[in-house]
C-alpha cells in the first residue's frame, strides 16, 4: 500500500469491535486520522487507547439510525479533522434468522434503520463536504445476504440487498462528481454479530457450512480491513460502484449454506 492514505480523515461506524475495530486499526497504521465511531462511546474509546498511535484517533458516539445523532456526529469529525475523505459504512446488527410470519415488525424496523437507513443517512451527511472538493471515498459493509438467500433472515437479508442498490445508486449520481462508491460482502467472518441477541436456537450450524468452502475457514477482521484500506486507497482508483465478495468462496459454493 502506497502512502495515498497518509493523514486522510476517514470515519469508520461501528469501529468498537470485529469489522470496524480492525478497519481503524489499519487505517491509522497506514498513516490515515480515524474518527471511530459507535453508538456505544466507551468501547470506541478502548480502542482508541489501545492503538499504537492513539494521537491520530478519535472516539464519537453516534446512533446510525437517528438523523439527528448522525448529523451531529459528522459536524464534530469535520470540526476535528477539517472535512472527511472516506466514509467506511461498517456499523450493523444480525436479526434472529425467522422467517416473515414469525419476525416482530420491531425486529424488522430496527434491522433496515441500522443496516440500510444507516448507511444511507451518513451517506447523505458527508457528501455535501465530499463534493465541496470533488473527492471522497464511500465503502458500505454489505454481505454475502446481499445476493443470496440464507445468510440471514427476512430482515438482514432485505437490508443487505438494499445496500447494493444504495451503493449503486451514490455510484450514479455521484461517480462523476469525484466520489468513488463500493461495497464489501463478507461471508462469515469471525466477530460478535455472527451470534444473534435473541433467537439463538434459530442460529444454522455455520461450523459445518464453512468447512465445506474453498478456503475451509472463517473470515477474520483482518480480512475485511485490508479490502476496506484497499478500496479507500487511490490503488483502487478505477473501482466504481463494485460488489466485492470476500467470503472464502462461500458463494462460489453454489449451495444453500444451510
Amino acid at each position: 500500500m502506497s502512502n495515498s492514505l497518509q493523514d486522510k480523515v476517514v470515519i469508520v461506524t461501528g469501529a468498537g469491535s470485529g469489522m470496524g475495530k480492525a478497519m481503524v486499526e489499519e487505517f491509522t497504521a497506514a498513516g490515515a486520522r480515524v474518527a471511530a465511531l459507535d453508538i456505544n462511546e466507551i468501547k470506541a474509546k478502548e480502542v482508541v487507547a489501545a492503538l499504537a498511535t492513539p494521537e491520530r484517533a478519535t472516539a464519537i458516539a453516534v446512533d446510525v439510525a437517528s438523523e439527528a445523532s448522525v448529523s451531529a456526529a459528522v459536524a464534530q469529525v469535520i470540526h476535528w479533522g477539517d472535512r472527511v475523505d472516506v466514509l467506511c459504512n461498517n456499523a450493523g446488527i444480525i436479526d434472529s434468522f425467522r422467517p416473515a410470519h414469525e419476525i416482530s415488525i420491531d425486529e424488522w424496523d430496527r434491522n433496515l434503520a441500522v443496516n440500510l437507513t444507516g448507511p444511507f443517512l451518513m451517506s447523505r451527511a458527508v457528501i455535501p463536504d465530499m463534493l465541496s472538493r470533488s473527492r471522497g471515498n464511500i465503502i458500505n459493509t454489505a454481505s454475502t445476504a446481499s445476493f443470496s438467500a440464507a445468510g440471514g433472515g427476512t430482515a438482514y437479508t432485505a437490508a443487505k440487498h438494499g445496500v447494493l442498490g444504495l451503493t449503486r445508486q451514490l455510484t450514479f449520481d455521484y461517480g462523476k462528481l469525484g466520489i468513488r462508491v463500493n461495497a464489501i460482502c463478507p461471508g462469515a467472518t469471525r466477530t460478535g454479530l455472527t451470534m444473534p441477541e435473541d433467537g439463538s436456537d434459530t442460529l444454522p450450524d455455520s461450523d459445518a457450512e464453512i468447512m465445506r468452502t474453498p478456503a475451509q475457514r472463517w473470515g477474520e477482521p483482518i480480512d475485511i480491513a485490508r479490502l476496506a484500506l484497499f478500496l479507500a486507497s487511490d490503488e483502487s482508483d478505477f473501482i466504481h460502484g463494485a460488489s466485492v465478495v470476500i467470503d472464502g468462496g462461500w458463494l462460489t459454493a453454489a449451495r444453500n449454506p444451510y
